[in-house]
């Protein structure tokens, strides 16, 4: 027996997604006459590439794929949260780097991934608090204001200083998730003395630091 179906309900939703689809089209032809290759534009590639490059280089190499692990847990809250906020109407981006994508891809996924990555490797024995205090405060006071400034990130009645629990409390789980020891190789039997040497290496030089 067939469930019933509310025929009006799905045609609303159909006419929701098509209504979806025209405002997509309508924001890539504006991205294309309006942002692709301004200078906004080429700022964000830039502030999407730089960073990562010089984390590949200074970043601590015997703990890259623990500051990853943890990169990317924040890349993926702050992300959401992001377009959560653009949904919702709360902030707006007048630049895009990809015309498809609400979110400010360069601070989502490279400023601030990055920053909390090295921030992580500086000082690790340093009360998380203290750096989640340091980093809000200059996410939600330098970062954004700077954006705003440069035309490229728009708050509609959100402030500045709402954000900084929001960037306190990503530091702080991003903090909780890099300390997390359960990575017991998923192949068993394959290189488990190795894995388990590396393991108490790296345990034992996060504890000196």
């Amino acid at each position: 027996m067939n469930a019933p179906v509310n025929m009006d309900q799905i045609d609303t939703i159909h006419k929701a997604y098509k209504a979806l689809y025209e405002v997509n089209q309508a924001m890539t032809q504006v991205w294309v006459t309006d942002s692709l290759f301004a200078w906004q534009w080429w700022l964000q590639v830039g502030l999407t590439l730089v960073p990562w490059t010089v984390w590949l280089i200074f970043r601590k190499r015997d703990s890259t794929d623990r500051l990853l692990y943890a990169g990317f847990f924040a890349m993926l809250v702050s992300s959401w949260l992001d377009f959560e906020g653009v949904s919702l109407g709360l902030w707006s981006y007048e630049y895009s780097l990809i015309p498809t994508m609400p979110t400010f891809i360069p601070w989502d996924f490279s400023l601030i991934p990055v920053t909390i990555m090295f921030l992580l490797q500086v000082k690790p024995n340093l009360n998380p608090v203290i750096k989640a205090i340091f980093f809000a405060g200059m996410t939600c006071c330098v970062g954004e204001p700077i954006f705003k400034w440069v035309n490229v990130y728009n708050p509609e009645g959100w402030k500045y200083i709402y954000s900084f629990g929001i960037y306190g409390l990503i530091y702080l789980a991003t903090h909780y998730v890099s300390r997390r020891t359960n990575f017991a190789n998923l192949a068993p039997g394959y290189n488990d003395e190795y894995f388990g040497e590396h393991t108490k290496k790296q345990n034992a030089n996060d504890g000196n630091h």
